[in-house]
Order: structure tokens, then C-alpha cells, then sequence
């Protein structure tokens, strides 16, 4: 009962399939028979899954591979990850949007690189941040005060 609803494909998410291929190494492709199945296929979603694969030295070249063959069918991208990333629990936090903002403007005021940015952005606090925006800040409409003023 439990293997059913593992493969359930209402209970499946893309980071289902990216668990299987980092550590699993089951292919939740096929139903309970061993048949393939295009319903769980469409649960598959290639984006996310090299996303989550490029975080990592060990699975950046497989995620660019996949990438580079974009045209491939998903059920074929999945087997060919599952067969040659090795068995590895990998866990990353994705970035959120905020920290995209202040990542630019580190990188725009001290003229950084990505890598030494994300450095730099632990040591600093929320003020100095704030204080770095508005220093960077170039002014200027953005849509938000652009559609309040009609």
C-alpha cells in the first residue's frame, strides 16, 4: 500500500525524481508493473531538475549534458541521470528573489564577482544592506508607483 502511493502521480513532484537521481536510484518513470507510464512522465520537469543537478561539482557536467540535449525525451534524461550520477544525498537551498537584490547591489557598489558577492552578503547585516541599496540606487519609475499615479 505504501508503494502505491509512492507512485501515485498526484503525490509526485519534480523534487520526487531529483531525490530518486541523487540518492534513490528508482525509476519513478514505470508503474508498479515495470511498464512506462506517460502520466508519471509528465510529472517530470527537466528545468527543475538540472537546476537542482548544477548546484553541485559532482553533477554540474550531467546537468549541462542534459541541457545541451534538450530535445530528448524526458523519460530518456531521467534514466541517463539516474544510471550516471552516483549515489549521493545532495540537499541545496535555492535562492529566493530578496537575496537576488542584494547579491546585485553587493556586486554593483564593490564590483564583485557572483562568488565573492554571496561571500560577502553573510557578513553584512539588514542596515548595511539598506545602506548599500540606497547607495546604488539610480532612481527612476518602476510599474508599482507607475500605475498609482493615474
Amino acid at each position: 500500500m505504501a508503494a502505491k502511493k509512492k507512485t501515485d502521480s498526484n503525490k509526485l513532484t519534480p523534487f520526487s525524481f531529483v531525490n530518486e537521481i541523487n540518492y534513490g536510484k528508482k525509476d519513478l518513470m514505470r508503474d508498479q508493473n515495470g511498464d512506462h507510464s506517460d502520466l508519471l512522465e509528465r510529472v517530470y520537469n527537466p528545468y527543475i531538475t538540472n537546476r537542482s543537478l548544477s548546484y553541485f561539482h559532482d553533477t554540474v557536467i550531467h546537468a549541462n549534458e542534459m541541457n545541451k540535449n534538450h530535445h530528448l525525451d524526458s523519460r530518456l534524461q531521467n534514466v541517463y541521470l539516474i544510471n550516471t550520477i552516483r549515489k549521493r544525498k545532495r540537499f541545496s537551498k535555492w535562492m529566493k528573489t530578496t537575496e537576488l537584490d542584494d547579491m546585485e547591489a553587493v556586486k554593483e557598489y564593490y564590483g564583485y564577482s557572483n562568488d565573492k558577492a554571496r561571500q560577502v552578503l553573510t557578513l553584512l547585516n539588514n542596515e548595511q544592506l539598506t545602506e548599500l541599496k540606497q547607495r546604488v540606487y539610480k532612481g527612476g519609475y518602476n510599474n508599482k508607483s507607475r500605475n498609482s499615479r493615474t
